[in-house]
């Protein structure tokens, strides 16, 4: 669809560009084929009125020799117009091409984005919903259901609207981060970790963190905030009970360094390479897990460290599995602009 669209915006715009140089070959032409007659009447006049040249003694006689001339320059000038047409039609269809594809380019974008959320929207809520409908419908064949089976039903499909609601708003945070430009102010990713730290006091005596006074960045609090509960819950979720979490801040040239480290099982390294994917998951399964969760968390994190222009990678080994995020430092930015100023 978007390569059809692509080639008729490059013709409409090469049409464009050919008409206008067209209207200019043939205004060109009339201009100088008139200015070349207007000069060979007067080299012809000057020539005959001096006497340095009979009339009788010029090629076919004055007329003729003056429109054979001017025949044979009309026809230079159509070959000179016409190959600077060409290569206009040449260079002009590379360049409409070019600028068509960056044209329907973002367009593009957003309807890949809008067909992946409708995929994965219409993907991960079938399972919940088919639940509840089995159960519903089990339910209702029984004639003889009781209070208490009655009240169990209920909880479950419960518990389903609830996976449904948290489902939603996980897919409306990433249609904010997909479409919408975020509010951007300075923050302290030392403070926020602590605020982020304090959700999570009963799993407290596992946090080890060693961090700056201050890591200044800039960016959109809220967004920053979820990148961090995204670590925080990963690491607690994917790790053995009771073993620690290591939580790092610090500076590293014109970037703030986070590093959250925890001691779970070993990440193999095709699996490196996706984890950072929608609705991937280790073992390979969209919905079914040991674990509670969608394989959406870390595509957030994803998608919000790219919006504050920065990078997340994962390293995993025998001895810890580490996610580092990269944001540009805006203390050490401001220093370096103003020494380049004064210098």
């Amino acid at each position: 669809m978007f390569q059809s669209a692509t080639l008729k915006l490059t013709a409409w715009y090469l049409a464009i560009l050919m008409s206008i140089s067209l209207i200019f070959s043939i205004t060109i032409y009339q201009m100088n084929f008139h200015e070349l007659n207007v000069r060979l009447e007067n080299l012809q006049r000057g020539l005959l009125s001096n006497e340095y040249i009979p009339l009788q003694e010029l090629p076919f006689g004055g007329d003729q020799y003056r429109l054979a001339e001017a025949r044979q320059a009309s026809q230079q000038m159509i070959m000179s117009l016409f190959y600077v047409n060409l290569l206009i039609l040449i260079g002009g269809g590379v360049g409409s091409f070019l600028l068509a594809r960056r044209t329907i380019r973002p367009i593009e974008k957003a309807h890949e984005s809008m067909s992946r959320f409708t995929s994965d929207a219409s993907h991960e809520l079938r399972t919940p919903l088919a639940a509840m409908k089995t159960e519903l419908e089990v339910s209702l064949r029984d004639p003889n259901l009781s209070k208490t089976e009655m009240r169990e039903l209920l909880e479950s499909s419960l518990e389903e609207a609830n996976k449904l609601i948290k489902l939603s708003e996980v897919f409306l945070k990433l249609a904010r981060l997909d479409f919408d430009s975020l509010e951007q102010t300075q923050i302290d990713m030392v403070s926020l970790l602590h605020s982020v730290v304090k959700k999570y006091a009963d799993q407290s005596h596992r946090f080890t963190m060693t961090t700056r006074k201050k890591a200044l960045v800039t960016g959109n609090e809220t967004a920053l905030e979820e990148l961090l509960t995204i670590l925080i819950e990963n690491a607690i979720k994917y790790s053995p009970p009771d073993t620690p979490i290591t939580i790092k801040i610090f500076e590293k040239r014109m970037n703030v360094v986070l590093q959250c480290s925890n001691q779970g099982e070993v990440i193999k390294d095709e699996q490196l390479a996706h984890l950072f994917e929608r609705f991937y998951r280790g073992d390979q399964s969209r919905t079914a897990s040991s674990q509670n969760g969608y394989g959406l968390g870390l595509a957030i994190a994803k998608r919000i460290t790219d919006v504050h222009h920065g990078d997340i990678r994962v390293e995993s080994n025998a001895e810890a599995t580490t996610f580092s995020v990269s944001l540009p430092n805006t203390r050490n930015i401001q220093a370096k602009l103003h020494t380049s100023s004064r210098s």
